[in-house]
């Protein structure tokens, strides 16, 4: 700010004043100061502005990279807090980076707040410590630990509407490969039991073990192609496991939606490549970084202390995956 006071003639309290975008400057010197700043090559040292901040309005997103639709709600995360001032610091989850030090890495930032995306199974037991500094929003699963918050689809629901779409076109050997213990995972198999169950089809229900991957869908189809007879329709735990089970089947010369019909889960963009065209359980990316950046403001500017947690209803896209059986 110096160098562009020096350049104009002008006091570094003006320049500061433009740059800051605050009253008092008129239009044309306004004009001057951001014309010389640019050529100048000024940009601001946003590092510095912080430290002199009291608050920081940065919310921390901890995410795994795993998923298409993480970074989608990566992408709506952006979004969402820009709408409500607040900027977004990233902090990635992986095998040499624990679930501890990247949180940390996000509070030692002076992240106001946390979102937690595709959190493991062990991680809620430091959630409660992590809530008692800074306000902590979970998307996509309620780990149950105190003082959080949390956004999620009803995934119990999302299997139930794959199942009663597959059952109205006819089908009854339905296979459910199942997600393990990852996000989710759980209730989309409690919700495919169910939905089974209530369709008097107890006698065909099969769960294959499997987690959210490609390689997990390819080794499904493996063992189903090892038998005598394919199953007509599998549900898949989410849109990556669905296309390895795909991609498999049609390697191997089996027809898909003429021999199986496959649904995935999470409608991300996988789901809409053409040459896939997969059906697939839909949750709504955009209205869960919405919520979730709502909650973290409602506890750091209106002062909100209890928890909240909310469950949105999946629909169900569907596409050329699908289709009556054909035997």
């Amino acid at each position: 700010m110096a160098d562009v006071a020096a350049h104009l003639g002008v006091s570094r309290q003006l320049v500061s004043l433009v740059l800051g975008d605050r009253p008092g400057p008129s239009a044309r010197t306004r004009e001057r100061v951001l014309r010389a700043a640019e050529e100048l090559g000024y940009r601001a040292d946003t590092a510095a502005q912080l430290l002199r901040r009291a608050r920081s309005r940065q919310l921390g997103v901890l995410f795994t990279m795993a998923h298409p639709m993480e970074t989608d709600l990566v992408g709506a995360l952006y979004a969402a807090a820009a709408l409500q001032e607040y900027s977004v610091v990233l902090s990635a989850l992986m095998a040499t980076r624990t679930e501890r030090r990247a949180i940390d890495d996000l509070v030692g930032l002076r992240c106001e707040a946390l979102v937690l995306i595709g959190l493991s199974a062990q991680a809620p037991e430091d959630l409660a410590r992590v809530a008692s500094r800074v306000p902590v929003v979970e998307i996509g699963q309620r780990s149950g630990a105190v003082d959080t918050d949390s956004v999620r689809t009803d995934d119990a629901a999302g299997t139930r509407l794959a199942v009663d779409h597959l059952v109205s076109l006819g089908h009854r050997d339905i296979v459910h490969v199942d997600g393990g213990e990852s996000p989710g995972a759980p209730e989309r198999r409690d919700g495919y039991l169910a939905a089974m169950r209530d369709h008097g089809l107890d006698e065909w229900v099969e769960v294959l073990p499997g987690v959210y991957g490609e390689a997990a869908g390819a080794r499904a189809a493996n063992t189903l192609l090892a038998r005598d007879r394919l199953p007509t329709a599998v549900v898949a735990c989410n849109d990556q496991c669905a296309r390895g089970l795909m991609a498999t089947l049609v390697r191997a010369g089996r027809s898909v939606p003429g021999e199986v019909s496959v649904v995935g889960y999470d409608d991300s963009r996988v789901a809409g490549l053409p040459f896939l065209g997969l059906t697939s359980v839909r949750q709504d990316v955009e209205r869960m970084a919405e919520l979730a950046v709502d909650a973290a403001v409602a506890r750091l500017d209106e002062g909100r202390t209890d928890s909240a947690h909310v469950v949105l209803a999946p629909t169900l896209t569907m596409r050329e995956s699908t289709a009556p059986p054909c035997r």
